[in-house]
């Protein structure tokens, strides 16, 4: 059988990943960079600490450990050029892909071809973790309401021009008027950040969807509990998730706290 390497950034994705691999017997080694890694939460796995510093000593790791296969996932911010040693294959790799401007999603697909032109393999995880998918029609208890669906249907046409485009992959609607989308700042400090521009009228919504051409290997839309939190401690109603597409972390619990606290989550397609 195949040994899947699994470079892991922050957040729990990366172990629920591993997890679910393990019990189906493929075997797995975590590549963990260095400041995500928490000892604690990696203990019943075979890790490695890397660093983003040197692309040739991952390449060495990974070798070392007879990886045949990849799976890249995980919060990973951008490194600095100041703070990446420069061997040649760091070079190659600045060269092709830190001094040019490209978004997340062109970004990670062009990794991709990197480390496949190395010889590595990347590992189509999803059907092995369908339980994490958003694939209910209504995942709560709560309905959307009628205010939700104009609004939801406002911003149809925006999300698939807007998803043409290499940008975020949530907008906040409310009043069916665009409060805001997605950027850099991620769907949590959008949700944070359109609190601002509410008005009087309906409590608004939250759009989350996946880009045209998106890598739904590398790059998945996900909410986790802390987003569910945002959307009930600044008042919006809920959450519409593109249906099979988008990641639900903790669905239980965020299926309980949700019905706790009168927020719909459901699914569109």
């Amino acid at each position: 059988m195949i040994k899947i390497g699994i470079i892991a950034g922050g957040g729990i994705l990366p172990i629920v990943i591993g997890q679910n691999l393990v019990k189906k017997n493929y075997k797995i080694v975590f590549f963990v960079i260095d400041q995500y890694f928490d000892k604690k939460k990696y203990s019943n796995f075979k890790t490695v600490k890397i660093t983003l510093n040197s692309i040739k000593t991952i390449f060495n790791e990974l070798k070392k450990h007879e990886v045949t296969s990849l799976i890249l996932v995980g919060n990973i911010k951008r490194p600095s050029i100041s703070d990446l040693k420069l061997d040649i294959d760091t070079l190659k790799f600045v060269k092709k892909f830190l001094l040019e401007k490209k978004g997340d999603n062109k970004l990670l697909i062009s990794i991709q071809e990197f480390f496949c032109n190395k010889g590595f393999k990347f590992f189509d995880w999803r059907n092995h973790c369908n339980d994490l998918f958003s694939v209910e029609k209504n995942l709560t208890r709560n309905r959307p309401t009628k205010n939700s669906i104009k609004n939801l249907n406002k911003s149809r046409d925006l999300i698939k021009n807007f998803a043409k485009l290499d940008l975020g992959q949530s907008i906040i609607i409310q009043n069916q008027i665009i409060l805001g989308v997605e950027a850099a700042e991620g769907t949590d400090q959008l949700i944070t950040r359109c609190k601002n521009y509410k008005t009087k009228g309906d409590k608004g919504i939250l759009v989350k969807f996946s880009k045209s051409n998106q890598s739904l290997i590398l790059d998945i839309p996900t909410i986790g509990m802390n987003t569910v939190k945002l959307i009930k401690k600044f008042g919006y109603e809920g959450i519409f998730l593109e249906k099979n597409k988008c990641i639900i972390l903790e669905k239980d619990k965020i299926k309980k706290y949700a019905d706790q606290n009168n927020i719909f989550i459901a699914t569109i397609n």
